[in-house]
């Protein structure tokens, strides 16, 4: 049997590179030869994780064709966020919880998604269904990457199935995920270590509708005015990035963790389509979103219907 790469989406978060390391474990003791690597370095929230679990880093790749010829796919599907060369290789398995969008295989592979918070969660329920335990320090990665993507279980993306495994992999772990989530989620928002560039890119995703290319990026933080006083400087680097990768329209999505509300930021065009898919007008190309904290539940589905309407 020859090695497979397991890897999550480009502009990696908690749970892309958790879940690929869970992943690789989970199927290495199936009998696969895997690899769990990432498709950039980890943000500060993960660098915090990694650390306080003991746990290095996986190694990080650009392209995989040139190492092996199939693949493992967490976190995404959407080719345009994963690895370069995605075309060149072979999809074996595919664990995920978005939308299915532009993916198509030659042939017959494992695909399993699930409408849950995170993809760590849905990788526990198959740790059971195999009937293989999680490592301690395992088990501490996965629960902080449910913590990250549900913001400490109070996304709208959160299902009983996310509370559930919470709770399985704090007993495992031994940790109190909730004095842990807090410190955790605050050691991701150190907003004045990073660059303009780097808050507009650091959990950026690329999407397509309607034939235009959109580029939504969130940045946590524990006071949105830390964001705010920087409208500036953020702006003129989505425009940047806009003008050297031909995004159409840019959207940089600032979410306080504690309060659960929102600033939006918009570049490019159509502005008329984001009024409408957030209700909203927008004021110097900025609005505020009450109780909007999930791209993938709150941004991109009204964003999709607003294009398709």
């Amino acid at each position: 049997m020859s090695k497979e790469l397991v890897f999550g989406h480009k502009s990696p978060d908690t749970d892309a590179i958790v879940a690929a390391m869970a992943y690789a474990y989970l199927q290495s003791k199936l009998g696969y030869d895997v690899e769990a690597v990432a498709l950039g370095e980890p943000n500060m929230e993960t660098s915090f994780v990694l650390k306080h679990f003991g746990v290095a880093a996986p190694r990080v790749v650009k392209t995989v064709s040139n190492e092996v010829d199939k693949v493992m796919l967490v976190d995404h599907n959407e080719p345009q966020q994963s690895a370069d060369d995605i075309d060149k290789v072979t999809v074996t398995h595919v664990v995920d919880h978005h939308r299915i969008n532009g993916f198509n295989t030659a042939a017959p592979l494992f695909y399993r998604a699930e409408p849950v918070g995170c993809v760590s969660t849905i990788i526990t329920n198959m740790f059971a269904e195999n009937k293989i335990d999680i490592p301690t320090q395992l088990a501490g990665l996965m629960l902080s990457a449910i913590i990250s993507d549900t913001l400490l279980l109070k996304s709208p993306t959160t299902t009983d199935k996310d509370r559930e495994a919470v709770k399985a992999l704090a007993q495992i772990a031994d940790v109190d995920y909730q004095s842990y989530g807090i410190e955790m989620l605050k050691a991701g928002t150190n907003l004045s270590a990073k660059t303009d560039a780097e808050l507009v890119s650091g959990d950026a995703k690329s999407f397509t509708m309607a034939g235009k290319n959109i580029r939504i990026d969130q940045i946590n933080t524990v006071d949105l005015n830390d964001v705010i006083s920087r409208e500036d400087g953020i702006k003129k680097a989505m425009s940047d990035e806009a003008a050297k990768n031909g995004y159409d329209l840019f959207l940089v999505l600032a979410t306080n963790v504690l309060d659960s509300n929102s600033e939006l930021f918009v570049f490019g065009e159509p502005k008329d389509i984001v009024e409408k898919a957030f209700n909203t007008t927008l004021k110097d190309d900025r609005a505020s979103l009450p109780g909007v904290v999930s791209r993938k539940k709150q941004v991109v589905p009204p964003l999709q219907e607003a294009f398709e309407g």
